[in-house]
């Protein structure tokens, strides 16, 4: 019985001293944000700047953590955010964001995907889909930036998960 226990507290032991993998790691940054296309409400009816890029970048962030093997890494610069729909000033101390078919959400990002400190991929794009109303319709759950959250969870899988090229 004790050879067992000896023996067991040694496989453990070795287990526990052994190198783990490298956690998956996202990084994410914004270049002049304050000159994003539409990231932030300006008749003071939807987020702040600040808001939102606190928001896209936990998108990225949770998203990429969710896709990347252990030894991965993926530094994402967001260059531009334009939100699905579009302010109407109508008056009123709020205003209605109206989303329709001809506002589709719109990112525009560089990205750096490295394998145990190897460039694997990389590139910059910008992630749209013109389709979006009736593509993320079944999994619309409420809430803000429900169409953001479709396109990147889309392009993550894509583009990180099943290595896509871009389309052109």
């Amino acid at each position: 019985m004790r050879i067992v226990t000896t023996r067991a507290a040694v496989i453990l032991a070795a287990g526990l001293l052994a190198p783990l993998p490298a956690a998956a790691q996202v990084s994410v940054a914004f270049v002049a944000p304050e000159r994003f296309t539409d990231a932030e409400s300006r008749f003071g009816s939807g987020p702040t700047l600040r808001v939102t890029l606190a928001e896209i970048r936990r998108l990225l962030t949770e998203g990429g953590d969710r896709v990347l093997r252990p030894g991965e890494s993926l530094a994402i610069t967001v260059l531009d955010i334009d939100l699905a729909g579009q302010e109407r000033p109508v008056g009123l101390p709020t205003s209605p964001r109206i989303v329709s078919d001809i506002t589709p959400p719109r990112l525009s990002l560089r990205y750096v995907l490295k394998e145990r400190g190897r460039t694997v991929l990389a590139g910059e794009e910008t992630l749209t889909d013109i389709n979006f109303l009736s593509r993320y319709a079944r999994s619309l759950s409420g809430g803000s930036f429900t169409y953001e959250r479709e396109l990147i969870r889309d392009w993550l899988q894509a583009r990180i998960v099943r290595r896509e090229p871009a389309r052109g």
